[in-house]
């Protein structure tokens, strides 16, 4: 896209820091308006939304955290189950941004958390959208018949540190190629960019404590699906293709959501595979700028 951010220091974003209390956040904020949460996912940061941010900046106040623990924030030890995360993401935005209200946008390990942090403050969340990504323990298949077979080995204990440090750029470039459509939408200067922060002292660990705390995301959710069911609108897409160039989650995000939300919009997103926001940023900033406006 002709207006994306050229570098993560583009004079169009800010960089910030908050200091939660065991973690002191990263984020970017860019344009006025009503307030927009874009979260990030594995194995990405902030700089994922490099092509969405200038578009939704003419509209919105748009705030891009990285989450605890990854990209710029700092890494504590535990504290990533994503009802943890969805509460430092409120911190951010109500306590220390001071917003009452806000749209919500999750992308991969960003939906579990934003869908989190919607049904802590449903109140809170205008609308929300999940890209890519189903909800722990609502029924649905998170790891899609094996087909994310990372899940589980990022699961294992120790393993996938010792199996992938110092080979950080070879390990990261398959999941942005093989789960793409598109194996260029992560560009040789993005690369660099999640290298820099994916080669950190703890980033590796601290990303595969996502998927370590998968069970206890499982037993949250599972607690608030029970009986209750998130009443904002909801947009949910999926990617057509993936992995490679065979099945992507497709309208699975929207079957996901709607076993946990009443009012859901499903979508599949065209040529395009996991990574939506690098690989159909256009498609996905018109589906953005029309649910928002709806």
């Amino acid at each position: 896209m002709a207006n994306s951010l050229t570098s993560p220091d583009d004079p169009r974003v800010t960089h910030h820091f908050y200091d939660v209390g065991d973690v002191v956040l990263h984020y970017v904020t860019a344009g006025s308006g009503p307030p927009v949460i874009l979260l990030h996912g594995w194995p990405q940061t902030w700089w994922e939304w490099r092509h969405v941010i200038p578009v939704l900046a003419d509209h919105y106040t748009v705030i891009t955290p990285d989450m605890r623990g990854l990209g710029d924030s700092s890494r504590p030890l535990d504290g990533y189950d994503k009802k943890t995360i969805a509460a430092d993401i409120w911190q951010l935005v109500h306590e220390c941004l001071g917003y009452e209200s806000f749209l919500l946008v999750g992308h991969d390990w960003g939906g579990p958390v934003a869908y989190a942090l919607a049904a802590a403050h449903s109140d809170a969340v205008e609308k929300l959208v999940v890209l890519d990504v189903v909800v722990p323990g609502c029924g649905g298949d998170f790891s899609q018949g094996g087909q994310r077979w990372h899940h589980q080995f990022h699961m294992t204990p120790d393993l996938p540190e010792t199996l992938v440090m110092g080979r950080e750029a070879e390990y990261l470039s398959w999941f942005y190629r093989t789960f793409s459509y598109r194996p260029d939408a992560v560009g040789a200067e993005d690369l660099a960019e999640y290298l820099r922060t994916y080669t950190q002292p703890g980033a590796l660990r601290a990303g595969f404590a996502y998927y370590r705390l998968i069970p206890e995301d499982v037993a949250n959710n599972a607690a608030i699906i029970k009986d209750f069911k998130l009443s904002m609108p909801v947009l949910a897409l999926g990617g057509a293709v993936s992995y490679p160039h065979g099945r992507g989650r497709g309208m699975e995000p929207a079957e996901s959501l709607r076993r946990v939300a009443n009012n859901v919009i499903g979508g599949v997103v065209p040529d395009c595979g996991h990574f939506i926001p690098e690989e159909a940023p256009d498609y996905l900033c018109n589906a953005l700028l029309r649910f928002f406006a709806r």
